[in-house]
C-alpha cells in the first residue's frame, strides 16, 4: 500500500460490510480502497466482514471511504444511534451541528431534526460518543445521552425545559425590576444598581447565547446566537461605557442615557419565546407519544408451570403470554387457546373488533375484548407491530423535505446578511442621522440584529413535517420519509392493482363447466390436484372449492409456475395445463365448444381459467373475486379529488373490464404479466402522469420502485416489511385519498409557514433599521403606533425581541393545527361542492 501524502493526523476505521461472497471480493474491495487518495493502509478481512482503513482526514473523508465501498457493490453495515441536543433554534444550528459531527471519527452520517430536538449519528464501530460530545460542545450545543426510546428523547426535552424555566425565573423579575427603575426619578447610584441588575440577566441568563456564539465564531459561521448576543450586547456595554464614562458619548452630561432595560428585556423576551416554542415543538411529536403509551409494561407468562408477571422486555419468543379480557395484548404473537374479539383500531384504524381463534395472529397493543386468550410470542421488543411503527415514523419525521432546501439555502446566508445591514443601518444613522445620533444608530443596530429570525424559517418545515406524519400515523398512514409526504401532493394518477387491492384478493369459484365426454366434478378435482401445492390466489379458490368435493385429490408430479398464464403439470405421464386462454393460445390448444360459455362468462364479469389435456380442453372453471367495501366510494373520492384512476390487472380484458366499470373506474390496463406493470407505469410517467402505484407491496414491489410515489396496502402485521413509501395499514382503498389530502394539506401549512417566516422578515427588517422615519420624521407617528415606533418611527429594540420570539411560536402554532385534521372529512367537502 502507498502512502500518499500523510500527514500525522491519522484516523483509523473498521467498517462492517455485507455483500461479500468470496475472499476475491475481499482482495478487490482492497485494492480499490487502497487507491483513495488519502488512504494510508486498507485492509479487508472476508472471514470477519471488515474493513480496516487509514486515511489522513485532511485529504480524505469516511464518508467518500463508504461510498467507494458501496460504490464497489457493497454494503456497509453501520450503526444508528440518537442523541438529544439542546440549543437548537434554526437552520444555521442544524447545519453547524451537522457539520462538526459529521468531522467526527467514525462518523459516517449525520442528521439533526431541528422540531423534535434530535440528532441521529450512522457509525461505525470506532466511533466514541464522548468525542461527538466535545465538538458538539464546541460548536455551542449540548449533546445529551444515546436515546433508545422517545420517552428519553422527552426527558432530554423536559431537562432544557427546566434550563430554560430556571433562566427565566431570574430574567423576567430582575428585567422587569429594571424597567420600573428607568420610570423612577435618578437617584444616588442608580446607574450602578442598574448596572448590577442587568448584569446576571446578561451574564448568566443569557450565557447560552455567548456560549452559541463561541462555537460559530471558531467555525467561522453566524446564526441566531450570534444576532441575540452581539444585539443584547452592544446594549449592555455601550450602558457599561456610559457609566463609567458618561461624556465618551454625550458631552457634559452626568449620565448618559443606559440602555440596560434593553439588553435585560431582550433576553428575558427571546428566552420566554424559546421556553414557548420548546412547549410547542413539545406538542409536535404527540402522535408517537400516543403510540407508545399503546404499549404495555408488564406481561403474564408461563414458565416451568407457573404463571408469572414479568417486565415487557423479558418475555422471549416462543413464550405462552396470558391475556384477560380487557388486557392490551403485550407481544405480537398467534392464538394457542382461547376465543375473542380484538380491538385493532388503535393499530390498524379498523373500527369494529376482530374475531380471534386458534391460529389467529394477534397484534402487540390491540386490546383482548371477550374472551381469555393464551398466545405464543412470535415477535417481541423492537420486532413487534407497534416497535416497527414507530420506528417507521420516527425516521419519517427525522427526513427533510425537498422544499426544505430553500429554507436551508436563505438560512445560510440570511445572518451574515443581517449582520452586514446592521452594521450599514449603524454607520448611517451615526454619520447621517438626527440627535442624539449615536443612541438612535445603536438602537437601530440592535433592533435589526434581534428582529431577524432565522427561527422561523427554520421550524417551518420540520414542525409541519413532525405533525404530518404523526397524523398519518393516527389514520393508519404510515409515510416513509418526508419525501414521500410531499410528493404525495402531486400525484395525478392513481395506479390501482386489482386482485386484494381493489379486490377482496379471495375469489371463489362460481361455475364449472366440461366439455363433452368430462364430468364437472372430474374437471374440478383435477383442477384442484394439480394446484394444489400453488400460492396464487386463483390457485387456492380452486383448491377449496374441489377439496370441499373430494378432500382426496390426485397427486400430480412436475408442477411448473407460469407467470401471469397459469400451470402445467403431469399426471400418469400426461401433461396437463390449467390458466388462462393465453396460455391455451400460446400452447396451441383450441377452445373448441366452449369459446362461447367462456363469452358469455367473460361478459359477466368472471375470470375463468382452462383445463386441456392432450391438445384439447377439458374443461373451464369461473371465478369471480368481489370488490372490496367501499373500493366504489374510495375510487369516487379519488375522482373528486381531481385524480385520474388506472387499473391494471392480469386478467383478459373483459373481465377486468366488468370490475372496473363496477368500481367506477373507466381506463383499464388488462392482461399485464407482473413483470410488466412497471413498464406501464413508465408508460404513463412518459405521458407527463405524476404515478402513485398501489398494491400489496411484495408482487408489485417493481412497479411501486418506478412510480412516483408507492403505496403499499397490508396489514399492522405486515407492515415492517411492505416496500412502498407509503403504507396504508388497513387494506382499504380510502386511505389512498386521505394519504393525498393530508400530503396536500401538510404542503399547504408549509407554504404558509414559509410565507409568513419570509414576509416577516423582508417588512420587520427594514423597519427595524428605522425606513419608517422617512415618513414619520418630526413626530408624525400616529398615536396608536407610538408604543412600538416612538415618535420618529424607530422600532423599540425590546419590541423586535417580542416579535422575533412570537414568529418562531406562529409558525409552530400554524403546524399544530395540522392535528386537528381530519382527511376524510375534508374529501367529504369536496363532494359536498362537486
Amino acid at each position: 500500500m502507498s502512502n500518499k501524502g500523510l500527514t500525522t493526523a491519522i484516523q483509523k476505521a473498521t467498517i462492517n460490510i455485507s455483500g461479500m461472497t468470496c475472499a476475491s471480493c475481499a482482495a478487490g474491495l482492497e485494492k480499490r480502497l487502497g487507491q483513495l487518495e488519502g488512504v494510508g493502509r486498507a485492509s479487508v478481512n472476508f472471514a470477519t466482514a471488515r474493513a480496516m482503513v487509514s486515511f489522513d482526514p485532511h485529504q480524505l473523508s469516511l464518508v467518500r471511504i463508504t461510498q467507494a465501498i458501496a460504490e464497489s457493490g457493497f454494503t456497509v453495515v453501520a450503526k444508528k444511534t440518537t442523541f438529544s441536543i439542546g440549543g437548537l433554534h434554526c437552520a444555521s444550528c442544524v447545519r453547524r451541528t451537522e457539520q462538526a459531527a459529521i468531522g467526527v471519527p467514525g462518523v459516517i452520517a449525520a442528521k439533526v431534526n431541528l422540531a423534535l430536538g434530535w440528532v441521529a449519528v450512522e457509525h461505525t464501530a470506532d466511533f466514541d460518543a464522548r468525542v461527538l460530545r466535545r465538538v458538539v460542545a464546541e460548536a455551542g450545543f449540548d449533546l445529551g445521552a444515546a436515546l433508545a426510546t422517545l420517552g428519553e428523547r422527552d426527558e432530554g426535552a423536559r431537562q432544557y425545559m427546566q434550563s430554560l424555566r430556571r433562566r427565566l425565573v431570574v430574567a423576567v423579575p430582575l428585567a422587569a425590576i429594571i424597567m420600573v427603575l428607568g420610570f423612577l426619578p435618578d437617584f444616588a447610584g442608580k446607574q450602578y444598581l442598574l448596572w448590577a441588575l442587568a448584569s446576571p440577566v446578561q451574564f448568566w441568563a443569557g450565557w447560552g447565547f455567548y456560549r452559541g456564539l463561541w462555537g460559530a465564531v471558531k467555525r467561522r459561521r453566524a446564526d441566531m446566537d450570534t444576532l441575540i448576543a452581539v444585539g443584547s450586547s452592544a446594549a449592555y456595554f455601550y450602558s457599561v461605557l456610559a457609566v463609567l464614562i458618561p461624556g465618551i458619548f454625550v458631552e457634559g452630561v452626568v449620565v448618559a442615557h443606559l440602555y440596560f432595560d434593553t439588553s435585560a428585556a431582550i433576553i428575558a423576551i427571546i428566552l420566554l419565546g424559546r421556553f414557548l416554542e420548546s412547549r410547542a415543538r413539545g406538542k409536535t411529536s404527540a402522535a408517537i407519544k400516543s403510540l407508545l403509551e399503546l404499549r404495555p409494561k408488564t406481561a403474564r407468562v408461563l414458565r416451568g408451570g407457573e404463571e408469572l408477571t414479568v417486565a415487557i422486555d423479558d418475555v422471549v419468543v416462543g413464550e405462552i403470554v396470558l391475556v384477560r379480557p380487557g388486557e392490551r395484548v403485550p407481544v405480537d404473537g398467534e392464538v394457542q387457546e382461547g376465543f375473542s374479539a380484538v380491538d385493532e383500531s388503535m393499530i390498524t384504524g379498523e373500527s369494529l373488533p376482530v374475531d380471534k381463534k386458534p391460529n389467529d395472529e394477534v397484534i402487540g397493543a390491540t386490546i383482548n375484548q371477550t374472551g381469555a386468550l393464551r398466545i405464543k410470542a412470535t415477535r417481541v421488543g423492537e420486532d413487534t407491530t407497534l416497535a416497527g411503527i414507530i420506528h417507521l415514523v420516527e425516521e419519517a419525521q427525522g427526513s427533510k423535505a425537498n422544499i426544505q432546501r430553500l429554507a436551508d439555502t436563505v438560512s445560510a446566508y440570511f445572518v451574515p446578511a443581517v449582520i452586514v445591514i446592521a452594521v450599514v443601518c449603524f454607520v448611517f444613522w451615526w454619520v447621517w442621522g438626527p440627535a442624539p445620533a449615536i443612541n438612535i444608530a445603536l438602537l437601530n443596530f440592535v433592533a435589526v440584529l434581534i428582529v431577524a429570525c432565522p427561527c422561523a424559517l427554520g421550524l417551518a418545515t420540520p414542525t409541519a413535517v413532525v405533525v404530518g406524519t404523526g397524523k398519518g400515523a393516527e389514520c393508519g398512514i404510515l409515510f416513509r420519509s418526508a419525501e414521500a409526504l410531499e410528493r404525495a401532493r402531486a400525484i395525478t394518477t392513481v395506479l390501482l392493482d386489482k386482485t386484494g387491492t381493489l379486490t377482496m384478493g379471495a375469489p371463489q369459484v362460481t361455475e364449472v363447466v366440461s366439455a363433452e365426454g368430462h364430468e364437472a366434478d372430474e374437471v374440478l378435482a383435477l383442477a384442484g390436484a394439480l394446484e394444489k401445492d400453488s400460492e396464487h390466489p386463483l390457485g387456492r379458490a380452486v383448491v377449496v372449492a374441489a377439496v370441499g368435493k373430494n378432500p382426496n385429490l390426485t397427486e400430480f408430479a412436475n408442477f411448473t409456475s407460469l407467470p401471469g398464464l397459469g400451470a402445467e403439470a403431469t399426471l400418469k405421464g400426461e401433461s396437463y395445463l390449467l390458466g388462462n386462454a393465453r396460455l391455451m393460445e400460446e400452447k396451441g390448444v383450441g377452445l373448441g365448444a366452449l369459446a362461447g360459455v367462456a363469452e358469455g362468462l367473460w361478459e359477466r364479469g368472471r375470470t375463468v381459467v382452462f383445463l386441456a389435456s392432450g391438445g384439447r380442453v377439458l374443461g373451464l372453471i369461473a371465478l369471480s373475486d368481489a370488490l372490496k367495501p367501499g373500493a366504489v366510494e374510495a375510487v369516487g373520492a379519488l375522482h373528486r379529488m381531481g385524480l385520474k384512476v388506472v387499473m391494471v390487472t392480469g386478467d383478459n380484458n373483459r373481465a377486468a373490464e366488468e370490475t372496473a366499470r363496477a368500481a367506477g373506474i373507466s381506463r383499464v390496463l388488462a392482461e399485464v404479466l407482473p413483470g410488466h406493470k412497471s413498464a406501464e407505469v413508465k408508460a404513463l410517467q412518459g405521458a407527463g402522469q405524476v404515478v402513485a402505484m398501489v398494491g400489496d407491496g411484495i408482487n408489485d414491489a417493481p412497479a411501486l420502485a418506478q412510480s412516483d410515489v408507492g403505496i403499499a396496502l397490508g396489514t399492522g402485521t405486515d407492515v415492517a416489511v411492505e416496500t412502498g413509501e407509503i403504507i396504508l395499514m388497513r387494506s382499504e382503498l380510502s386511505g389512498v385519498s386521505a394519504a393525498v389530502a393530508l400530503s396536500r394539506r401538510t404542503m399547504q401549512t408549509i407554504k404558509q409557514n414559509l410565507f409568513w417566516a419570509f414576509a416577516y422578515n423582508v417588512i420587520l427588517i427594514p423597519v427595524a433599521a428605522g425606513l419608517l422615519y422617512v415618513f414619520f420624521r418630526g413626530g408624525g407617528v400616529p398615536v396608536g403606533l407610538r408604543f412600538f415606533l416612538g415618535d420618529s418611527g424607530f422600532l423599540n429594540p425590546m419590541l423586535a425581541a417580542a416579535a422575533m420570539a412570537l414568529s418562531s411560536v406562529t409558525v409552530i402554532s400554524n403546524s399544530l393545527r395540522l392535528r386537528r385534521f381530519d382527511p376524510m372529512k375534508a374529501i367529504g367537502k369536496l363532494k359536498q361542492v362537486g
